[in-house]
């Protein structure tokens, strides 16, 4: 009975990971809660809706789980070892695939140990899912990390409807053309029906790839291929609007932020950044701007903080250590310099948090500095926006970010120009009211209307038109 419901279901996400989490309890029993991405919160209701089924690792390395039910869904966990975790996520995924498709901000590094790994990973993953699908399923396939599984899903289940989904930036042909295995990763992607970016640019690029290094004909958005027509497609992903901004307007909220700003000294101005900790993302940008205006005399502390929340990542790869250690010097630098007995000027949090005080501290903030080098969307933006209920708060937003195409009102930066971000960060800070509310206004509406919902509901219907 378990394999018969296991082989129909009609529709499948494909994911690096589960959207649960295992907890282990101090007796040694096993049970699993539901992660907070929201990745989860916008494909839940799709799948668990149609008594579909989501594959992905369980997020420990060894023997897989075996399938079971969680929120409606039948979960399916696939097998990952630590060699797997070193070479296919740690190695290819994050060290080759992440750095070059983030402008090259930091060198990737190309091992056929790695790639070797990555393809027999992603195998298991198309295996898994030909598995479970139903006879004419859709199946939905999700970001770099299983960018072969389209085709060789496609070649186990020539049946299937098959999206894909990359959730990071996609780049220009001259620099994915870098990556040695670059034929194996477009005809991987190429086995999709439907291949969704964030932006329509990447979108637009992968074209290119496929008419230039593929020599396949192409019209708009579209690519003839095996006897199938692609289509590649812009889908800006969003976040859960509604959920966020009455969190940011609970009593408990609102009351936390206040204590947060009577906690900083009940300084004139906060200053906040929000990220994972990750070279992509300019932390030692805002940094370094934040203290050349304390040393022009542009702005004092502590009648002016920075707050900046940096999320422990990929703690156990050697630049990621280093990263943080540099970072860590520069605030040291700042309040060595700049801090008094009222307090420091930068307060830097390594540490993630719950999504309570995020809110708290977007109600907190007069102006969120959001500055990557390069970022596929940066929800971090999108949930500021939508925790400012009140209309207040400023965004400062790097050009490179996804983002900044949807949320013009903004002040845009290049986080190259240390000069331009200056400029921009001092106009926010002295910014009218008045104007800032119309700003923020014109930003909620469009999220408002431009949600996670929208976002999973228009690419779920464009695989659906796929599948007619």
């Amino acid at each position: 009975m378990a394999d018969q419901q296991k082989s129909e279901s009609p529709v499948v996400v494909v994911a690096n990971r589960l959207p649960v989490d295992q907890v282990v309890a101090a007796d040694g029993s096993v049970s699993w809660t539901r992660s907070p991405g929201g990745l989860v919160t916008a494909l839940e209701p799709f799948v668990a809706g149609r008594g579909g089924a989501w594959v992905g690792w369980s997020g420990s390395a060894g023997e897989a789980p075996e399938p079971f039910e969680s929120g409606g869904m039948q979960l399916v966990p696939v097998e990952l070892s630590d060699d797997d975790v070193d070479q296919y996520y740690e190695g290819f995924s994050n060290a080759s695939l992440w750095p070059l498709y983030h402008d090259v901000v930091e060198k990737p590094e190309y091992h056929r140990t790695w790639w070797n790994s990555y393809v027999q990973v992603n195998r298991r993953f198309a295996e898994k899912a030909a598995e479970v699908a139903g006879q004419g399923a859709i199946v939905w396939v999700h970001d770099y990390q299983l960018q072969l599984v389209p085709a060789m899903l496609r070649q186990l289940r020539p049946d299937l409807t098959i999206g894909f989904f990359l959730h990071i930036p996609f780049p220009p042909y001259e620099l994915f053309t870098q990556l040695p295995w670059r034929n194996a990763i477009v005809e991987g992607l190429l086995g999709a029906d439907l291949i969704g970016f964030q932006m329509p640019a990447a979108a637009a690029n992968f074209v290119q790839l496929a008419r230039r290094l593929h020599d396949l004909p192409t019209k708009g958005s579209t690519i003839s291929y095996d006897g199938r027509t692609v289509t590649a497609k812009a889908f800006p992903i969003s976040i859960d609007v509604s959920v966020f901004d009455s969190l940011a307007r609970s009593p408990e909220v609102l009351a936390r932020a206040k204590q947060i700003r009577e906690e900083l000294g009940n300084p004139d101005k906060v200053i906040l950044g929000v990220d994972r900790l990750d070279y992509t993302k300019g932390i030692g940008v805002r940094l370094e701007v934040f203290l050349e205006l304390l040393e022009d005399e542009l702005v004092e502390a502590p009648s002016t903080v920075f707050m900046q929340v940096a999320t422990p990542s990929r703690e156990r790869v050697e630049h990621y250590v280093h990263m943080r250690e540099t970072i860590e010097q520069q605030v040291g630098h700042i309040n060595g310099v700049f801090g008094s007995t009222s307090g420091p000027a930068v307060h830097y949090f390594n540490q993630s948090m719950p999504r309570e005080e995020l809110a708290a501290l977007y109600r907190a903030a007069d102006v969120m500095l959001v500055t990557p080098y390069r970022d596929g969307m940066n929800l971090v933006a999108k949930e500021y926006v939508a925790a400012r209920g009140d209309n207040g708060g400023t965004l400062v937003l790097s050009e490179f970010a996804g983002a900044a195409a949807e949320l013009k009102q903004a002040y845009l930066v290049n986080p190259h120009d240390k000069d331009g971000v200056k400029k921009q960060l001092m106009r926010a800070l002295r910014a009218d009211p008045e104007e800032s509310a119309r700003a923020m206004k014109a930003m909620r509406r469009y999220l408002a209307k431009h949600d996670l919902e929208h976002w999973a509901g228009s690419f779920f219907a464009a695989l659906q038109e796929e599948a007619a």
